[in-house]
């Protein structure tokens, strides 16, 4: 069995991302890892130079800033990425998410258990959202809990954009691809950076969906979702998240937008039937 991963960066150091921690935390059980590199205003190409490790090999590539249509450049730069890959599986990762060294095994075994089932096509994982501070997650439907993150190289797939795959069956129409869990957690720290470096990605990010600039402030957002991160972070990683003690708090005074509210309605199904009503990019088999 031969793994790839995959990844794309552009501006990772000024944007704040831990991608060199990113990278460096599955490079243990792939035999090549694929990373597209936009033209950057900051050193993050060196950044990746500095890894120093052969199974890393990287493609530049210049965005098109031009094309503002639904994330429709990041599912570009995805498959960029992934058509360069040679492996059995393709696993993607983002570059402010992070794995745990205590998950890589059962990982790999899942790779190699599903490797010759002709009806597993992807592999998904739980997802950590940490927010405000590295001692808190989000806990709601409108945070994707689960995830594809792996998937088989011999699928017909695309990425519309950065997040999620379709398998093509035939020309025209495309399908979530059919998945086994693996059993592990995604530690997702995108929403711990500093507020000042969120919304300079804001800044430069928003065009490619078809937006203006959001203005990012941790505190206005509903309390009722924040909760308190029981376990250890991935080591890789330890020293780069902020160090603040106890949980995130929001503005007492914040009032719920129309979707938080609705989050809030499908919380109180989600409890009364013992469901999950978040997004789901796969089927499971």
């Amino acid at each position: 069995m031969k793994v790839s991963a995959f990844t794309f960066i552009k501006n990772g150091q000024i944007l704040g991302y831990p991608f060199l921690q990113s990278i460096q935390s599955i490079l243990p059980i792939v035999d090549e890892f694929v990373i597209n590199v936009g033209a950057s205003e900051d050193e993050t190409l060196d950044m990746i130079r500095s890894i120093q490790d052969k199974k890393i090999r990287i493609i530049q590539s210049k965005w098109n800033d031009g094309m503002h249509n639904r994330g429709y450049v990041y599912g570009q730069q995805k498959m960029i990425a992934q058509f360069n890959c040679t492996g059995d599986w393709a696993f993607y990762i983002e570059g402010d998410e992070v794995y745990h060294e205590e998950d890589l095994e059962k990982i790999h075994k899942s790779m190699k258990l599903h490797l010759n089932n002709s009806k597993v096509e992807a592999l998904v994982f739980d997802f950590k959202h940490f927010y405000g501070n590295a001692n808190t997650i989000l806990d709601s439907p409108g945070w994707y809990r689960k995830e594809a993150r792996i998937i088989k190289n011999s699928v017909r797939s695309y990425a519309p954009d950065g997040l999620f795959w379709l398998v093509l069956e035939s020309n025209k129409k495309g399908r979530y691809p059919w998945a086994k869990h693996t059993g592990a957690s995604c530690y997702h720290y995108g929403w711990v950076r500093s507020e000042d470096q969120m919304n300079l990605k804001s800044t430069k990010v928003q065009k490619y969906w078809g937006g203006d600039p959001v203005k990012i402030d941790y505190t206005q957002t509903d309390q009722s979702i924040i909760r308190p991160f029981q376990g250890t972070h991935p080591k890789i990683v330890e020293n780069w998240l902020p160090k603040d003690i106890g949980i995130f708090e929001v503005d007492p005074s914040y009032k719920l937008t129309q979707k938080q509210k609705n989050h809030r309605l499908k919380i109180k199904i989600e409890k009364l039937f013992s469901i999950d009503l978040s997004k789901k990019h796969f089927k499971l088999v």
